[in-house]
């Protein structure tokens, strides 16, 4: 009876699943520790078989002064911790890597042959589906064949034979994933995992608190470690992250296609996910999956703060966040990009003619018939996704109407540089908030109409009216900040945000603003427009405690990421750069960070 073994998870694993542990926490949410739990099942059962009879075999030994003495089925209650612990890092390490990875725009239809008028998508998919399934049966194979050789190659044969069909399994269910997502996904957490357990193996080999039969070896060693120990830490790590991504596609399957899988629930059962996973790649829309790529884009490329909190949102609730945000940026685009006044305010016609046809009242796949031909015939290519997509079938119509007329304010400035008399539409600090709330408290408003959706029970009748309050309140707060960032770039464009009345405070005008948007005086009105966001704020951010507590942290991490652009804006001294001021990376991820483990 010892304690070596147990002092190797002391010293080496238990620290590593600890800090991992207090890294990941802020960001874990119930289904991600049923896949922990899900991956460290499995784990057990089907490493267990394996690895008794290795140790009935004699390949692998412990001697009796290393272990406690408890053992099951021949293996020694330490080893049953490692395969725990070991899936547990490796798992961490994926689900903090992969946290910001919208997976639905992943999925890639695939169709041999054009059918029903779509068109043939995706060919060389299969290519690579048999590529990978060929080195890998070969793989097996080649254990085969070392096993029925005998001697040395018998433990590297044994690792094959035992893993690869695994590998080969999930790669069959799940290759688009496995070969498409980034590599900070898929070979980051494998080599991270496999190079600090190859270091603790060949700590704990050098102690003697675990051997290797001489004669079932190859002899080889990297780096002072059996060359058998590194392939089966790789190919185990792989397993893992493997069973990951598989989970993670049978997801990004079920949430994106509506139609297919009308409810989800948070932590979907096996025979679910083995479902989804059986979908033929040829079943996919293809259209839904390429709006929801040109809304991610749209989302990474336009707000780096808000790109950064969706990651802490998650299924079909950051989905629908990320349309929401898309349609919103592609409407404000549309009437930005118009040639002139006219083009521009046919443009909102357009836009109020979609939003009523969204409610009309007819039947879902009459609605669709309808939208799908007046969007087809009324907007360009790029933008028909994002209006298409918009769930109005389960948000309120009023927010809608009041951000296009927040829309038509941004006109009146177009409409001012065509006239000999100017009139700029926030003539008074009223003004600004109806234009505050009609172009961002609308969007606050249809943020919590979401969660209402996704959480019906989880917020009273009361709550609900404080959390509109405040929602449109925080709107007010973060647009105000949007306007302290964007003075210059707004003066490139012609218009000017900061009230009148408040500039005829500092004896200036609007054109005076156009002119030249710096200066002592003008610097002076943007910590006045901040002091009016932080004032807003802080009257509605406790409201975001009366949120679900599954959006509860995202919805500070969103929040807390705008604000942070205020907060580098009253630094005084601060120059605004190319017209913005920006957010370093490291602080937004602290921001974050601090937003996640509040409360």
């Amino acid at each position: 009876m010892g304690y070596d073994y147990a002092l190797v998870h002391l010293k080496y694993t238990l620290p590593l699943a600890a800090l991992l542990t207090l890294l990941f926490r802020p960001l874990a949410t119930k289904l991600d520790v049923y896949k922990i739990i899900f991956l460290v099942v499995i784990a057990v059962a089907s490493t267990t078989p394996w690895d008794s009879y290795l140790i009935r075999q004699r390949i692998w030994t412990y001697p009796s002064h290393a272990t406690v003495g408890y053992t099951l089925f021949d293996v020694p209650i330490e080893e049953y911790f490692f395969f725990v612990v070991q899936t547990y890092t490796t798992s961490l390490l994926y689900l903090l890597l992969s946290k910001p990875t919208f997976h639905p725009t992943y999925l890639q239809v695939e169709r041999a042959h054009a059918t029903r008028g779509k068109p043939e998508r995706g060919g060389n998919w299969r290519y690579i589906r048999i590529a990978g399934q060929i080195v890998l049966a070969l793989t097996i194979r080649g254990g085969v064949w070392l096993i029925q050789k005998g001697g040395s190659g018998t433990y590297m044969g044994l690792i094959l034979v035992w893993a690869v069909p695994f590998l080969l399994l999930l790669w069959s269910l799940a290759y688009q994933f496995i070969a498409a997502i980034p590599n900070s996904n898929n070979i980051g957490p494998i080599l991270i995992s496999t190079v600090y357990l190859c270091f603790v193996d060949a700590i704990a080999l050098r102690r003697g608190t675990w051997s290797i039969e001489s004669g079932t070896k190859f002899g080889y060693q990297l780096w002072g470690l059996e060359v058998e120990e590194a392939a089966f830490f790789f190919l185990t790590n792989t397993l893992i992250v493997w069973g990951l991504i598989a989970f993670d596609n049978a997801l990004a399957i079920l949430n994106t296609f509506f139609d297919l899988f009308r409810h989800v629930p948070t932590c979907p059962s096996p025979i679910l996910l083995v479902r989804a996973l059986l979908l033929p790649a040829a079943a996919y829309d293809d259209e839904q999956i390429l709006g929801l790529t040109q809304a991610a884009l749209r989302l990474q490329n336009k707000s780096r703060s808000f790109f950064l909190a969706s990651a802490a949102f998650q299924g079909r609730l950051r989905i629908d966040l990320t349309i929401l945000y898309s349609f919103c940026r592609v409407a404000d685009d549309l009437i930005d990009a118009a040639a002139n006044h006219n083009e521009a305010k046919e443009t909102i016609r357009k836009l109020t003619d979609f939003v009523d046809v969204s409610y009309q009242r007819m039947t879902r796949p009459a609605k669709i018939a309808a939208l799908q031909e007046f969007i087809e015939a009324s907007f360009p290519f790029n933008a028909q996704l994002a209006l298409l997509q918009l769930p109005t079938h389960y948000l309120p119509k009023q927010p809608l109407v009041d951000l296009i007329k927040g829309f038509e304010m941004d006109l009146q400035f177009l409409e001012n540089t065509q006239s000999e008399t100017r009139k700029f539409p926030i003539a008074t600090e009223s003004d600004l908030e109806t234009y505050g709330y009609r172009v961002a408290g609308t969007v606050a408003e249809l943020c919590i109409a979401l969660v209402f959706h996704y959480y019906p029970n989880a917020v009273s009748k009361e709550a609900k009216t404080r959390l509109l309050k405040a929602g449109r309140q925080m709107g007010m707060a973060l647009q105000c900040v949007n306007i302290a960032r964007d003075m210059s770039v707004d003066a490139g464009l012609k218009r000017v945000y900061i009230p009148s009345t408040w500039l005829d405070e500092e004896e200036l005008t609007p054109e005076a603003v156009i002119k030249n948007p710096s200066g002592t005086r003008v610097e002076k009105l943007r910590q006045r427009m901040l002091d009016k966001a932080f004032a807003a704020y802080e009257e509605a951010r406790g409201a975001i405690e009366d949120l679900p507590s599954e959006v509860r942290a995202p919805m500070r991490v969103a929040v807390e990421s705008y604000m942070e652009i205020g907060r580098v804006l009253r630094k005084p001294g601060y120059k605004v750069k190319a017209g913005r001021a920006t957010v370093p990376k490291f602080r937004r991820f602290r921001v974050a960070w601090f937003a996640l483990n509040r409360g």
